[in-house]
C-alpha cells in the first residue's frame, strides 16, 4: 500500500520547526496582551500616567505593525533561519529589558525592542513553517501553529494576572523566592 505525504508522519526536522515557530508565535501573541493585566502594578511601581500606560502597551503594537513587512523582506534578503533567530535573540533579550526596567521610559523602550523582534519572527516564522511542508501537509501544521497562536491570546491576561500576583505577594523582596496562594 502506497502512503501519500498527508498520511505519513512528520518528520523530525519538520516537528522542530514546527514547534520554534509555534512556540514563537506564541510568545508574540502572549506579549500583545500579558502586559494588560500588570498595568495597574506597572503605574505604581514605575510612577506611570496613563500616557506612559497607553506606550506601554502600544510600543509594542506599533512597533509589531510597522515592521511585519520589513521583517518579511529581511528574511528574504538575509535568509529566514538566520532572521529568525536574530528576531528570537532580539524579542528574548528585550524581554529581558522590560523585566529588569528601572523606569517606564526603559519599559516603553523594551517594548518597542520586543515588537521589533516579533516583526521578524513571525512572518520570517511563518515562511519557514510554510517551506517546511509540502503542500498536502501544510493545512495540518497550519492549523497547529495557528491554534498555539491562540493559545497565547487566551493564556495572556491570564499569565499576566500571575505574574502581578506573584509581584504582589509580601516578602518576595529581592531573593526571587516563588509566590504561594491560599
Amino acid at each position: 500500500m502506497h502512503m501519500t505525504g498527508s498520511q505519513r508522519g512528520m518528520t523530525a526536522a519538520q516537528a522542530w520547526v514546527l514547534a520554534l515557530t509555534s512556540v514563537s508565535s506564541l510568545m508574540v501573541a502572549l506579549d500583545a496582551l500579558v502586559v494588560t493585566t500588570a498595568l495597574p502594578v506597572i503605574r505604581v511601581h514605575l510612577h506611570a500616567s496613563l500616557t506612559d500606560l497607553e506606550w506601554t502597551v502600544n510600543a509594542y503594537v506599533l512597533s509589531l505593525a510597522v515592521l511585519l513587512m520589513t521583517g518579511a523582506a529581511l528574511g528574504d534578503r538575509f535568509g529566514r533561519r538566520r532572521m529568525f533567530a536574530a528576531g528570537m535573540g532580539l524579542f528574548t533579550a528585550a524581554s529581558a529589558a522590560c523585566a529588569l526596567a528601572p523606569g517606564i521610559g526603559w519599559l516603553i523602550a523594551a517594548r518597542a525592542v520586543q515588537g521589533a523582534g516579533a516583526a521578524v519572527m513571525l512572518p520570517v516564522g511563518l515562511a519557514l513553517l510554510s517551506a517546511g511542508f509540502p503542500p498536502e501537509q501544510r493545512p495540518k501544521a497550519l492549523g497547529i501553529f495557528g491554534a498555539v497562536t491562540g493559545l497565547g491570546v487566551v493564556l495572556g491576561p491570564l499569565v499576566g494576572g500571575a505574574a502581578v500576583q506573584c509581584r504582589a505577594c509580601p516578602g518576595r523582596g529581592s531573593s526571587g523566592s516563588t509566590c504561594r496562594s491560599g
